[in-house]
């Protein structure tokens, strides 16, 4: 899979922009400020419906400017075939089309074109709360799912949404009538075999993962993944669980337990006890699990998504730069690197990449010397 053709509009300080994007790697430099990491923020907006960086409407959208506007051209290996997206968002409302026809779900949009995405922030998928790790598990099985032309996860994934919506109304208003015992049922015929789901996929990630690691930080041994489902499941089916936490739930207003609150971790043998990493330890193993992850998708789909490193010489010191970029280089995958200068690690490897320079807003092809 790699993008042909990125065409940028109203995004922070970049107003209009367009990229033909080699399909190895990509450079993209300009001072701090220019509007570089904009083109990766427009580019994961489109596989995600979100910036890396937070909701569209929290400074996105160029001052002045109604709406963020992202369109792009990929070409995908298994099957051989041309798309296209285009996304108009405009904070609270969003207009899509893929493939020429409006999409109604942004999930369907998001299916389409697969992005893996390095970035300062994300360390928080070691060191922050459940959410993130939740959506990239999601992620990972929603465009496995579309590889395979299946569509039952997303499916539950929604069921269960809409269920923990109306039971959390119920609770919120103190309601304690059969309407409970009807979206506790919902909730678990949905639950259940969504959390199967996950565990599966979290298992077939970890000899990834584990590879990655051999790589990237060996002198922290193999790596161990291990999935929470959001309940004491070995002790309790979720609408046994659901129940005893009943009255807890109506107290509070809400639903603790279910797979809404899922969650993995990661463990070492080099740190016993659960000792915590370091911001290095855990940049690197983030930047592991991504491309762990980057690389199940390849073995599923039959192609990697596109690879966005968003400032990788400040994030990653020359060998790491170098132990990564031979790992894409090999594999094939579309890489977007964006920093001030070309990173150091480029110099070393046998690598021409296409660059763009970014001033001010605007987007100039430059030769690499």
């Amino acid at each position: 899979m790699h993008v042909t053709r990125l065409r940028v509009g109203s995004v922070r300080r970049v107003q209009v922009a367009e990229l033909l994007p080699a399909p190895g790697i990509n450079l993209i430099t300009g001072d701090n400020g220019a509007g570089k990491t904009s083109l990766l923020e427009a580019l994961h907006l489109l596989a995600y419906g979100r910036s890396f960086r937070g909701r569209v409407r929290d400074g996105l959208i160029r001052t002045g400017d109604e709406a963020v506007e992202v369109f792009a051209e990929w070409q995908e290996q298994s099957p051989l075939r041309l798309r296209k997206a285009g996304l108009r968002h405009l904070g609270q409302r969003w207009e899509g089309r893929l493939d020429g026809e409006s999409v109604t779900q942004l999930g369907e949009l998001c299916a389409a074109l697969a992005v893996v995405t390095f970035e300062p922030g994300s360390h928080a998928l070691v060191t922050g709360g459940g959410e993130p790790r939740r959506r990239l598990i999601d992620w990972g099985l929603f465009h496995v799912e579309q590889a395979e032309g299946g569509h039952e996860f997303l499916r539950l994934w929604r069921r269960y949404a809409r269920a923990l919506k109306q039971r959390n109304q119920l609770l919120k208003a103190r309601i304690r009538d059969g309407q409970l015992d009807a979206w506790d049922h919902e909730l678990a015929e949905a639950g259940e075999p969504l959390t199967r789901y996950r565990q599966r996929y979290v298992e077939q990630l970890e000899p990834e993962l584990q590879a990655v690691a051999d790589e990237l930080i060996p002198s922290l041994g193999r790596p161990v993944l291990g999935f929470q489902p959001g309940w004491s499941r070995d002790q309790l089916p979720l609408a046994d669980a659901l129940l005893v936490a009943r009255d807890r739930d109506l107290t509070y207003g809400y639903t603790s337990v279910g797979p809404h609150r899922a969650d993995w971790r990661i463990d070492y043998p080099a740190l016993p006890g659960r000792e915590a990493l370091s911001r290095g330890q855990a940049k690197l193993t983030a930047l592991s699990i991504l491309l762990a992850q980057a690389a199940h998708h390849a073995h599923t789909a039959g192609e990697w998504p596109v690879v966005a490193l968003d400032d990788l010489a400040s994030e990653l010191d020359r060998n790491h730069q170098c132990r990564v970029l031979q790992r894409l280089v090999s594999s094939g995958a579309q890489v977007f690197i964006t920093g001030t200068e070309a990173p150091s690690a480029l110099q070393g490897l046998d690598i021409r990449p296409r660059v763009f320079h970014v001033e001010r807003g605007v987007v100039l092809p430059r030769d690499v010397a």
